[in-house]
């Protein structure tokens, strides 16, 4: 598992919309607002934004909380137990800051110190990267280090999102200019550092050529203009090569940025198709991507939602042939309600399909090509037998 503390969604992330997938329209009582491709082009957060009205799990959860209110007692706690008896393995329910923060990590911005980390098999927390220009690159933390306490707490056997949570300062709503203390070794070395938090923004693409030629563009995350971005990489690339989607690891996002990435090598078509509660809707290519140029999109267990229901698209249109293991699974929709505190509840209102109406969620996007860590190397394998990629 690994996780990094520039996207850490809030500390409720193992229960629910921070790996949910995100549509568009009007969040309920007015939070973040965004919208499907070929309406408004706002952002939208990691949920579906409908004007439909709210399902009776709304309504139920809705009730519990005014009630709740009404008691003298914590609405969101109540919410939180009728999401729970609900049995929705995604629902969740979030307070008005943490949901707040969801949305800027969704545009691009965080606060934190711009570690990545990831949890070894033995329980030890290891720095896997440090954004460039963060407080913790000029502090010195290198990739490799390995994160032993943040503010006094022992993060060893924690799970990734708790030490991400602690390095943001979630519990106490610590923001930019705030301190943070890290315990830190580097092989026999062991120190302390104090870090100023900062406001920083997501670096969620990336973009390397090959020796070969072929150009390989990852997608950490679908954040506010990804799409924009991915664009920009094809038309770099040199003409004719080939072109890695790297959709490893990256846990969905924004879909009006996964349809628009999808845009980019598709000239108009169905992208998928999902359903609130019964209502079927349809996601649409816009038309005049590049169809031509070579296309693998590698892909793990780590690929989901956002990123899932891309890979579909571009696998069932015949578009991209997909190399990896076989993708997380998450194909389930949420729609957020605003409960009386301004804390969000969602709850999960149906679920999403692609092109060839194949149900991703609980059973993934089995590759064309199982490999596992010779994965770039077999894509360019591919790549080479698809066109010239010089």
């Amino acid at each position: 598992m690994s996780g990094r503390d520039l996207f850490c969604q809030p500390r409720r992330i193992g229960r629910g919309a921070t790996l949910t997938l995100v549509f568009a329209s009007v969040l309920v009582a007015g939070a973040a607002t965004g919208s499907l491709p070929g309406t408004d082009r706002r952002s939208t957060g990691d949920t579906v934004r409908t004007a439909a009205a709210p399902s009776t799990r709304h309504e139920d959860v809705a009730r519990a909380a005014a009630q709740a209110m009404a008691d003298g007692k914590s609405p969101t706690e109540a919410a939180e137990r009728a999401v729970s008896r609900s049995g929705d393995r995604w629902g969740a329910v979030y307070s008005q800051g943490e949901y707040e923060e969801f949305q800027e990590a969704l545009d691009g911005r965080y606060t934190g110190v711009g570690l990545w980390a990831r949890r070894e098999r033995d329980g030890r927390i290891e720095v896997t990267k440090v954004s460039g220009g963060s407080p913790a690159a000029e502090a010195g933390i290198r990739a490799g280090d390995r994160l032993r306490s943040v503010d006094g707490h022992a993060v060893d056997g924690r799970p990734v999102t708790e030490v991400v949570s602690l390095l943001r300062g979630d519990a106490t709503d610590s923001g930019a200019g705030t301190t943070v203390t890290l315990g830190l070794e580097r092989g026999t070395r062991a120190w302390t550092l104090t870090l100023r938090r900062a406001r920083l923004s997501t670096d969620s693409v990336t973009v390397r050529t090959l020796p070969g030629g072929v150009t390989v563009i990852k997608i950490a995350s679908f954040t506010k203009g990804v799409g924009d971005k991915v664009r920009a990489a094809v038309r770099r690339a040199p003409a004719g090569a080939g072109v890695v989607l790297d959709l490893r690891g990256n846990s969905g996002g924004l879909v009006t940025e996964a349809v628009d990435t999808a845009s980019v090598f598709l000239d108009g078509g169905l992208v998928g198709t999902y359903d609130v509660d019964g209502d079927e809707r349809v996601l649409h290519a816009a038309p005049g991507g590049d169809t031509t140029r070579p296309l693998v999109a590698l892909v793990d267990g780590g690929t989901m939602s956002a990123a899932e229901l891309l890979t579909g698209a571009l696998k069932d249109r015949g578009r991209a042939v997909v190399v990896g293991t076989r993708t997380f699974g998450k194909g389930s929709v949420q729609m957020p309600s605003r409960l009386p505190d301004g804390s969000v509840a969602e709850l999960t209102v149906g679920h999403y399909r692609t092109p060839s109406g194949r149900g991703v969620d609980g059973a993934g996007i089995t590759p064309d090509l199982e490999a596992d860590e010779q994965a770039l190397k077999r894509a360019e394998t591919v790549l080479g037998g698809l066109g010239d990629t010089t």
